[in-house]
């Protein structure tokens, strides 16, 4: 648990770095700086305040590459690390494993009017309380940054003579925080599907046209808005939003933030065109993304996506697979201190692999003699996307397995295989989906082993969650997101094994919702716990920042549960979210994506109930057919013969036809006519899908 055992003893050591007790990899990372190191924690703060020193808190994660920038430049310095053990109690903190704390901080300094980033460098009060703060310092002033050791003075110069100035700032700053928690409005927004169409029109103006994605320089995926538009045009047909969202998925998976050899996206890209990633690989983007390619997969027939698909599970199953089958956080952007440099190659280098084949691969590939990125070359096929024959594709295929050997006996970039509850819950989720739609077995097994071991060793007292694991050591409480994703992970292997225990389980957790992160004042659910740690301040909102966030989660996780099981306390639970957050859609519903498409399942979802025996090979071709889909509204029950629907259930009551396994699908009240073949079924769900 968080106190005992990550924060070592009562009376911390402040004369040290005590990183060397930590689980996580970014915090172990920095173990040898001369730095003295603290691990956040109550009695860290305490001592603090004992010292009356003020706390620098650096935030980060292990696959950071400006987070290993300014260690190197700073936190490796003695001369730099000697005034920080001087004038501050210093507390590095891992935003994987502690993302409450990395929330609060990056909220200040948003109100301080900076742009957020990480590393995150934030000076408080020795109570926690932030006054001042900023991203990455270069040691020396440049880039128009002052430089750190001058930022360490003035900072400490400040608290110390002028205590009343830092007070009135933290004192603004931890009101600020408070407020955020607060509804901006009182005035409910009645969503319907005209306000959810008025919103995708209003992202699509935003789309770059010729290279897809929100905006310009930096681009990150953005799944959540995308599912939006895809959303958008199943309901409504225009082809504007097709395009926009095929577009930007095909420029990503054709382009430099997509790994051609390993498979799998990196974090975001830095340019406009999807070239240049910083070259982390994240699990949260590529779950995200994977049910997005899916999805559009599934209605486009596009092989291209297909491709990538198999090819980003295979990454998933071959290097991200951590304690027991769960799946592991990162991979770094740096080997051997240099960022990309795993991933990037020369015209001369590729010569040396595949010879005679070297034309046809440098010109599928971007590969040119001055490269196309810091002289040197990170593969993307932008240029030529469309897919070559099939032989030329086997071409392609066999010369890029003999440049994925060559690359795989390069030093590798940093692993970080801790695990965490709620990245785990997305990618089970969309294994689960995948399993179905494309008839692997093993991605399900795959699924359920990680869902497995959260249920097994992250989990525990009254079903209560942890959030991060590595070495024994379980970070707890769990947060809002951990529980909302692992119950949605749970629904998606009910709805696709029929195994009851997962429903009961997404129960039981989302009552811990309800008691321990309620906010029964304003709506909603808090992102911590009523008993954990007593941070400055309790967050509440339901704005997707790179996860999707924990409330707009559960705004479709509810009404899952509603169509699943007709229990009105679901449908109750999803409107009292919706009428709780939907005020914030008039204000900024650019980081809403999750909420929005939880109402949109909520108000639109297609209901496909399948009257069969599980394991009967007719049921089962009508269960993969369901699936094989553009649905993202689909929600499946099967039901045995001699069983029922739920009473509230559109389809209750009705029967087989000529005793074979029968489908029916339904939107809001009324269901389409039985079939009972799986072209049947597809064509059904098509026609119901629309409103």
């Amino acid at each position: 648990m968080t106190g005992a055992a990550l924060s070592g003893t009562n009376q911390p050591d402040l004369g040290r770095n005590n990183l060397d007790r930590a689980a996580s990899p970014y915090l172990q990372q920095h173990r040898d700086n001369p730095v003295h190191w603290q691990i956040w924690s109550p009695e860290v703060l305490k001592a603090a305040q004992a010292a009356n020193k003020p706390i620098l808190l650096s935030i980060g994660y292990a696959a950071c590459h400006w987070c290993h920038v300014m260690a190197h430049e700073s936190f490796e310095n003695p001369g730099i690390a000697a005034v920080m053990n001087e004038l501050f109690v210093n507390i590095k903190v891992d935003r994987e494993e502690r993302p409450d704390i990395d929330t609060i901080y990056m909220n200040a300094l948003h109100v301080l009017g900076e742009q957020g980033g990480w590393p995150l460098t934030m000076f408080l009060t020795p109570k926690g309380e932030p006054f001042w703060g900023g991203t990455y310092f270069p040691p020396e002033s440049r880039y128009g940054r002052p430089g750190f050791r001058e930022v360490l003075e003035k900072i400490h110069e400040a608290y110390t003579q002028k205590p009343d100035a830092v007070a009135q700032n933290s004192k603004m700053l931890v009101g600020a925080l408070r407020n955020l928690a607060k509804p901006q409005s009182r005035d409910r927004l009645p969503l319907s599907n005209d306000v959810l169409d008025q919103v995708a029109g209003q992202v699509l103006g935003h789309v770059d046209p010729e290279q897809g994605g929100i905006g310009s320089a930096p681009k990150f995926p953005q799944t959540g808005l995308f599912d939006l538009l895809w959303r958008a045009y199943l309901r409504t047909g225009i082809p504007d939003y097709s395009v926009a969202v095929i577009t930007t998925i095909t420029r990503m998976a054709q382009g430099g933030i997509y790994d051609h050899l390993g498979g799998g996206f990196a974090r975001y890209s830095t340019d406009a065109e999807w070239l240049a990633p910083h070259f982390e690989k994240m699990l949260y983007d590529n779950a995200q993304l994977l049910s997005h390619m899916a999805m559009v997969e599934a209605e486009s027939n596009d092989a291209m996506l297909r491709q990538r698909i198999g090819e980003t599970v295979g990454w998933l199953l071959r290097e991200m697979i951590a304690a027991d089958g769960a799946f592991a956080a990162t991979q770094d952007a740096d080997s051997e201190g240099e960022e990309g440099k795993f991933y990037v190659w020369d015209k001369d280098e590729i010569a040396a692999v595949l010879g005679p084949y070297t034309g046809e691969f440098c010109a599928a590939y971007d590969v040119t003699d001055d490269g196309n990125w810091e002289h040197k070359t990170i593969l993307r096929r932008s240029l030529e996307p469309d897919l070559k024959d099939e032989a030329g594709e086997k071409r392609l295929r066999i010369a890029r397995e003999k440049l994925f050997a060559v690359r795989d006996k390069r030093i590798k970039p940093g692993w970080d295989d801790k695990v965490l509850a709620d990245w785990n819950g997305l990618m089970i989720r969309s294994m689960t989906d995948l399993s179905l739609q494309y008839a692997r077995p093993d991605w399900l097994q795959a699924a359920e082993r990680a869902y497995g071991f959260i249920h097994a060793t992250m989990q525990y007292g009254d079903n209560r969650l942890g959030h991060s694991w590595r070495n024994d050591i379980l970070v707890s409480p769990g947060l809002l997101d951990d529980y909302a994703n692992m119950a949605a992970a749970a629904l998606a292997l009910y709805e696709a094994t029929g195994n009851p225990d997962y429903l009961e389980q997404a129960k039981r957790w989302l009552e811990v919702v309800e008691s321990d992160y309620a906010d029964s004042v304003n709506g909603g659910y808090f992102l911590t716990s009523k008993d954990a740690e007593d941070l400055v301040a309790r967050t509440r909102h339901a704005a997707d920042n790179a996860t999707p966030a924990g409330n707009g989660t559960l705004v479709g996780v509810f009404a899952r549960l509603w169509y699943l099981t007709g229990d009105v306390v679901w449908r109750e639970r999803a409107q009292n979210l919706i009428d709780a957050f939907s005020p914030e859609i008039g204000r900024n519903f650019f980081p809403m994506g999750s909420f929005l498409n939880g109402a949109d399942l909520f108000l639109n979802a297609v209901q496909v109930a399948i009257i069969g025996r599980r394991g009967d090979p007719a049921t089962e071709a009508l269960i993969t057919a369901a699936y094989q889909v553009s649905a993202p509204n689909r929600v499946l029950l099967v039901s045995s013969p001699d069983a029922t629907l739920p009473e509230t259930h559109p389809a209750h009551a009705k029967t087989q036809i000529d005793g074979k396994p029968t489908a029916y699908v339904c939107l809001g009240p009324t269901c389409g006519l039985p079939v009972t073949t799986p072209a049947e079924l597809t064509s059904s769900i098509k026609a119901t899908r629309a409103v």
